[in-house]
């Protein structure tokens, strides 16, 4: 019987080379694939999506598919490889076939191509597709059982092999690839995404002007008084109370002051008409939430009540967009007066500075469980009033006060250490 000539042989297990080379790559290609691009380029009509997308809807017959090939090519690849070196080198040719064989196959058929589809899935697994598709229809009964056997000892183990991945992901890993993004994301964009996912971590306490701050108007005040603090306002709303902003009578806004000022002044029953109504918010209303309020019921101003009912500050809209946008100021520390830099690479920080809005300044993490200001952080550690400017150490944080007024902390000099 005639043997096959050496030419032929070395030419089959050359082409079996480049087949499991073809299957290793697949296999890692089609696992490499991003699912969140691949839905989109699958919604975008493209083929090759389409061909892998249909491919990966049963990941354990498509890695059985590419398995079961690898192996047959490498089997008969070994099986020439063992006949060509016996031919050469007699019967010490059966090492040197394994020998060689497997680092051919090593370098060529599994490192060198896996590598490449890792580095680049679309680029091998679109392709692998237009063959691996129509050889999973005809190899399908054969893939169906050995699936059968390998599912049914998955089943004994605990394991569904019917479940896919889940492609949902976590705010958290969201932020992550957010964050992964930037070459393909603009700065700004990428940074009110994160702020937009930061939404229901911060409530409307943590961004209200507290109740010390608010700017309104007093019933109790005379008229002259009144007409003063309209003209003085640099607010669109203006808050309306009696005595204490705790009985909040309604909402003034600065477009209806023609409407309460006459030839003789200010009406002070126009004024009672012309005010809307005060929309009260639980100190505790995650943004996103107060957002979707604010929205729905097209109001842009809200007063914070705590458990009691009693007034602890004003929430805007613009507070909360703010959040997600970012200061419609420039810098926050050329022109916040609640932070000035000095000359000696200090700040000096008042003490109603909002903690959440000095860290987000100087790019800081100071803690921001507890108090929300300045002040109420260091009275905190200190756990007492200071009778003289005192400094403290929070993590790698120095803070010094500077100025008391009445047990209370005016100013802080900060910085932090190296």
């Amino acid at each position: 019987m005639n043997e096959a000539p050496l030419e032929l042989l070395f030419t089959a297990l050359a082409i079996l080379i480049v087949l499991s080379g073809f299957f290793s790559s697949s296999e890692t290609g089609m696992m490499s694939l991003n699912r969140f691009r691949l839905k989109h380029l699958r919604n975008e009509k493209h083929k090759g999506a389409e061909r892998a997308s249909q491919l990966l809807e049963r990941p354990d017959r498509l890695i059985g598919l590419i398995l079961i090939g690898n192996n047959l090519v490498n089997i008969l690849a070994s099986a020439i490889a063992t006949v060509i070196a016996i031919r050469l080198f007699g019967d010490a040719g059966i090492a040197v076939a394994t020998l060689v064989l497997t680092l051919v196959i090593l370098i060529f058929a599994e490192i060198t191509p896996k590598t490449i589809a890792a580095l680049h899935p679309e680029r091998i697994a679109f392709p692998a597709s237009i063959v691996l598709l129509p050889l999973m229809k005809i190899m399908y009964p054969l893939v169906w059982a050995i699936n059968g056997v390998t599912n049914g000892l998955l089943k004994l183990l605990g394991v569904n092999p019917e479940n896919t991945s889940n492609d949902s992901v976590s705010s958290d890993e969201l932020r992550t690839i957010v964050n992964e993004s930037s070459q393909l994301i603009p700065t700004r964009h990428r940074g009110m995404l994160l702020n937009i996912l930061d939404l229901e971590e911060v409530s409307v306490d943590d961004i209200m002007v507290p109740r010390n701050e608010v700017y309104g108007i007093d019933l109790d005040d005379t008229d002259e008084e009144i007409m003063k603090t309209i003209q003085a306002s640099e607010h669109t709303r203006l808050p309306v109370w009696r005595e204490d902003i705790n009985n909040i009578e309604g909402i003034l806004h600065m477009r209806n002051i023609s409407r309460i000022v006459d030839a003789n002044g200010l009406d002070r029953e126009a004024l009672l008409r012309e005010m809307e109504q005060p929309y009260f918010v639980p100190e505790n209303t995650p943004l996103h939430t107060q957002l979707l309020n604010f929205q729905q019921q097209k109001l842009r101003l809200g007063t914070v009540v705590d458990e009691y009912g009693d007034v602890m500050g004003l929430v805007a809209l613009e507070d909360i967009l703010e959040e997600i946008v970012g200061e419609f100021t420039s810098s926050l520390i050329a022109q916040d007066d609640y932070i000035t830099s000095e000359p000696d690479g200090t700040f000096l920080i008042l003490g109603n500075a909002s903690i959440r809005d000095v860290n987000k300044a100087l790019d800081w993490s100071l803690p921001t469980e507890g108090p929300r200001t300045i002040s109420g952080l260091m009275l905190e550690i200190l756990e007492s009033f200071p009778d003289a400017n005192a400094s403290m150490a929070i993590g790698e944080h120095r803070l010094e006060i500077v100025s008391l007024d009445s047990k209370v902390i005016q100013s802080v000099k900060a910085f932090k250490a190296s």
